[in-house]
């Protein structure tokens, strides 16, 4: 009876040791993913993230941050704000590279005609003419019926207005022709 006791008591003291401790933040590539983000004042909850590769590379981590839990590209859009985080893990990647990309991206967002939203989309590749090196975080706070705000490590850049343009945005990582389908999946938590 005793050695029944003790052994319960020891099963009770590891599950609770177990229990009590946190566990280790979500991470992906060695980039931690926070489970909250706050934006404008407004607390975003990490709706999931995916690794973006080309070639067997792992050039960047993708998260989405919404208000509240989306599994497809409608509820994102039709969300009051939500925000997209590109954080940079491989030195392959220079602002070239990367206005490329999203230039691609625009164009797959829009169907191949970005002509519309053509003065906006040359504001946002002026935020990537600058030196982007592995480590470097960027947040695209997307708010309905106003455009995206972009943050370069943590810091205010410029806020790009457009509905039109938000979507496309959002289009380019959720849409139909996603920078990479296994990546929008994992965006959406799916």
């Amino acid at each position: 009876m005793k050695s029944l006791l003790r052994h319960l008591l020891l099963i009770s003291a590891v599950t609770s040791t177990i229990l009590s401790t946190p566990l280790a933040a979500k991470t992906l590539a060695d980039v931690p993913l926070a489970d909250e983000i706050v934006l404008s004042e407004q607390a975003l909850q990490l709706n999931g993230a995916g690794i973006r590769s080309k070639f067997f590379m792992d050039l960047y981590v993708s998260s989405l941050y919404t208000q509240s839990p989306s599994q497809t590209l409608d509820s994102v859009l039709n969300a009051p704000r939500v925000a997209i985080r590109l954080n940079i893990v491989s030195g392959m990647i220079t602002s070239e590279k990367m206005q490329d990309a999203i230039i691609e991206g625009f164009d797959d967002a829009t169907g191949g005609e970005p002509e519309a939203i053509q003065p906006q989309i040359d504001a946002f590749m002026a935020l990537f003419s600058a030196p982007i090196a592995e480590g470097d975080q960027f947040t695209l706070e997307a708010i309905k019926d106003l455009g995206v705000t972009a943050y370069k490590n943590g810091e205010k850049q410029a806020t790009v207005e457009g509905e039109a343009f938000r979507k496309a945005l959002l289009k380019i990582w959720l849409g139909d022709k996603p920078a990479q389908k296994s990546l929008k999946r994992a965006m959406l938590g799916e």
